[in-house]
């Protein structure tokens, strides 16, 4: 059975939907959240006048934007909804090298929303740049936490002998994941639920995981971390993942980081379980200064910046 054929009818619409965008060249970058709400207040009460307006920026658009039998389609699988008189689209569609990406649309609101943005393209430049520099075999791969599926979709067509696992606790990350994969045509991708790794078994030869880490009043899967300022998540992974890769297998972790002080607590509490003798790893931080915004909530007020940060742990012989 291939991914398509796994698909509902109205997962179906949106995979032809994803076809139709790639087949007219659609191209959007998202932003962040904030710089979205600023493009769009600055044309505030402007309908959309493109496919990129109705799909990337969110925007409502009047009928006639698309043909009447796609608008049909697309309303009767729920991929568009009527908007105060007027139609909205429910996905955004997002690009990546020559891939497109659906997850939801702007405003992310729902504690079940799938994110992307410029945390996902740092990712998978992450990913990209461990796969250029490591030619281990790669038999079983994970993504934990998939969101869109982006991880996984990037090993799976660079590495095509893989067995890639997409997990997420989301159904519908793990829904637009499954749709992601079959647009990207990719076989050798499987999204199952799992909280971290808890729901699969056996050892993995790459883990990778970009998972929420910030404090979320409002717990959104995509964005609320848990434990101390975020890093809750990231922490669980690290200490999961570290037993489940096989000799010469790697973590590669991308978060965020609450700096308290003048210092990285997510640093200081994984650098125990580093055990020299079994683990060489690595540790930088990506971007010093992302989501400023976020230090005027409650919680963050001893907070100095929030810096992204990939750790990179290697399993020695």
């Amino acid at each position: 059975m291939t991914q398509e054929d796994q698909l509902s009818t109205h997962d179906l619409a949106l995979l032809q939907l994803g076809r139709r965008l790639q087949a007219d060249g659609y191209r959007f970058t998202t932003p962040t959240p904030l710089t979205h709400q600023r493009v769009n207040q600055r044309d505030e009460g402007q309908f959309a006048d493109s496919l990129r307006d109705v799909f990337g920026w969110s925007r409502p658009f009047e009928p006639g934007l698309l043909s009447a039998d796609e608008q049909q389609q697309l309303l009767e699988a729920q991929v568009i909804d009527k908007y105060e008189g007027h139609l909205k689209s429910r996905v955004r569609w997002s690009s990546l090298d020559d891939m497109l990406f659906v997850h939801s649309a702007f405003p992310t609101d729902a504690a079940d929303s799938v994110f992307f943005g410029p945390d996902t393209y740092r990712f998978a430049q992450l990913i990209h740049a461990h796969l250029q520099q490591n030619f281990a075999p790669i038999h079983r791969a994970v993504d934990i936490g998939c969101g869109a599926g982006v991880g996984a979709i990037l090993i799976a067509r660079a590495r095509r002998e893989a067995q890639v696992l997409a997990l997420d606790i989301n159904p519908a990350a793990l829904r637009l994941t499954t749709v992601n994969a079959a647009l990207a045509e990719v076989a050798n991708v499987e999204a199952c639920n799992s909280d971290i790794l808890q729901g699969v078994d056996g050892d993995f030869d790459l883990i990778v995981a970009n998972p929420p880490y910030m404090a979320d009043p409002a717990a959104r899967a995509y964005r609320h971390g848990g434990g101390t300022l975020g890093a809750g998540l990231s922490l669980r992974i690290v200490e999961q993942a570290l037993n489940r890769l096989t000799p010469g297998g790697s973590l590669v972790l991308y978060t965020g980081v609450a700096m308290v002080d003048g210092r990285d607590p997510f640093l200081d509490t994984v650098l125990p379980r580093l055990d020299e003798s079994r683990f060489g790893w690595t540790y930088r931080e990506l971007d010093p200064d992302v989501f400023g915004e976020e230090l005027m909530n409650p919680g963050y007020q001893r907070v100095d910046r929030i810096a992204v940060v990939a750790l990179t742990v290697t399993r020695i012989g």
